[in-house]
């Protein structure tokens, strides 16, 4: 629990929990990430060549094939690390780590855009490189973290202006929170959720 009052899992909790957020085998058209086993995506299995059924190429079929527990080891081995996340300050290792899953390089884009905004001269490559830790390393590790999880509620409202197909990830069909918000402000203190007439009048335009 970190001092605002949220309970912050580990980061293996956090793969445990995406997988079983994911479920089985999707591939919805509307994500652009298109098919996925457990959250892991054909474009991930190809990078890692993980041939499972040694036929020649990775394809839907090896996809199908990956168990939850293989899906929670390529979470943290690809998106944990190897992006070198282990390296940030504790509080901020569960979010970015979360948002890397889900957004790949984006997740520290995004941090790097919030230290920028803080002042600091950063290129926001993606990378975690010595000059975005040392900028982490200047800056206090919770406010940094809350800054970091409006910043990504922001990034998913801003993706589904640009993007109607996603709005469905950002707002439910009775008004409500979609899974990105939530999922979002799961890494924030209650305090800085948005109501939900704050929501609701952040999405007004979209109806």
């Amino acid at each position: 629990m970190n001092s605002t009052g949220v309970l912050m899992p580990n980061v293996r909790q956090i793969a445990q929990e995406i997988v079983a957020r994911e479920g089985g085998y999707v591939n919805d058209p509307a994500d652009p990430g298109g098919p996925t086993q457990h959250g892991v995506t054909l474009g991930t299995l190809r990078a890692l060549a993980r041939d499972v059924n040694a036929d020649g190429m990775v394809d839907v079929a090896d996809l199908r094939a990956v168990t939850a527990a293989d899906a929670v080891e390529i979470f943290l081995t690809r998106y944990f690390e190897r992006p070198g996340l282990r390296h940030l300050p504790a509080p901020l290792q569960a979010p970015v780590f979360d948002m890397y899953v889900n957004a790949g390089t984006m997740a520290i884009k995004l941090l790097q855009r919030v230290l920028a905004a803080q002042g600091h001269k950063l290129r926001c490559d993606g990378v975690l490189g010595p000059a975005t830790l040392a900028a982490v390393q200047a800056r206090d590790a919770q406010g940094l973290c809350d800054l970091y999880g409006i910043a990504r509620r922001d990034f998913y409202y801003s993706l589904a202006d640009a993007r109607p197909a996603s709005r469905k990830y950002v707002l439910r069909r009775d008004g409500g929170k979609g899974g990105w918000i939530t999922r979002a402000e799961a890494f924030l203190p209650p305090a800085l959720h948005l109501t939900l007439s704050q929501h609701q009048a952040r999405v007004a335009a979209w109806r």
